[in-house]
């Protein structure tokens, strides 16, 4: 199990981002971190996975610990070989690289090439595009596909923990549609947790057992996917519904300035 408890952290040691944040992925769960821009989603992400020094950043209180073991005075690297691998948005790959050699690339601790092949088909049978793109540079793939091919590349590594930071950001609704059933059956298939950091609310409570709300780097509401996703708040201001389960106009968002329930 993944667990942040009362998690602080600041910025250059002045800029507080994270105000006590604690939460919990089980072993082969789907836990949703949802929140808008500046929420302090991704720094949560690199709190866990000890990114936070590239940015001056560093927790000051309280603890992550996975499996019981305290994780956040450790080097990045100690953690990605504890199992807990990140999928940094923004798409970033190898662009001169092929396909294959990216996903390999996710292996790279693997000494083993005959386990290292049969990774290799095992997520080619989860995204059979990359197969027909193995050859191909990475650089002039779709965004859709360099999507995959990022998740693709973590999954080689057979993780414990899979965070995922905002997935869908800049996909088709279709191609959104298409990752989020497969990082569910990836779950299902691999018993892995998975953290997954999203503005896209709807898709991400679609295939998660549990759901935070995270705002100006407080944890401000928590539950069972399926309440949270039934919380007015949520349906207002993260899934654009009304009271009555219709899609709020844009004259009724642009005039609504009531603060939200959990915020007193």
């Amino acid at each position: 199990m993944l667990t942040l408890n009362n998690v602080e952290v600041i910025y250059n040691k002045v800029i507080l981002v994270l105000r006590g944040v604690s939460l919990e992925v089980d072993q082969g769960s789907i836990v949703a971190l949802l929140g808008a821009n500046g929420a302090g989603k991704s720094t949560t992400l690199k709190a866990i996975s000890g990114l936070l020094s590239t940015e001056l950043g560093e927790v000051t209180r309280g603890q992550i610990s996975f499996n019981e073991e305290r994780i956040d005075k450790k080097y990045p690297e100690e953690i990605a070989n504890l199992g807990i691998r990140q999928v940094i948005e923004g798409r970033r790959l190898y662009p001169h690289l092929t396909t294959e050699d990216n996903l390999r690339m996710g292996a790279y601790l693997n000494k083993s090439r005959s386990d290292i092949k049969r990774r290799l088909s095992q997520i080619y049978d989860y995204f059979p595009r990359l197969a027909d793109l193995s050859h191909k540079v990475s650089g002039y793939l779709s965004g859709g596909e360099q999507q995959t091919l990022v998740i693709g590349r973590s999954l080689m590594a057979r993780p414990k923990i899979l965070m995922l930071d905002e997935p869908s950001l800049g996909l088709a609704p279709l191609v959104v549609k298409e990752i989020f059933s497969m990082i569910d059956r990836i779950n299902q298939e691999e018993k892995n947790g998975i953290l997954l950091v999203e503005q896209n609310a709807q898709a991400a409570l679609g295939i998660s057992s549990y759901a935070y709300v995270i705002e100006n780097g407080r944890v401000v509401l928590d539950g069972p996917a399926d309440k949270v996703s039934e919380n007015e708040d949520v349906k207002e201001f993260y899934l654009g519904l009304t009271g009555v389960g219709n899609k709020k106009s844009y004259r009724d968002v642009k005039h609504y300035k009531r603060r939200k329930r959990w915020l007193g």
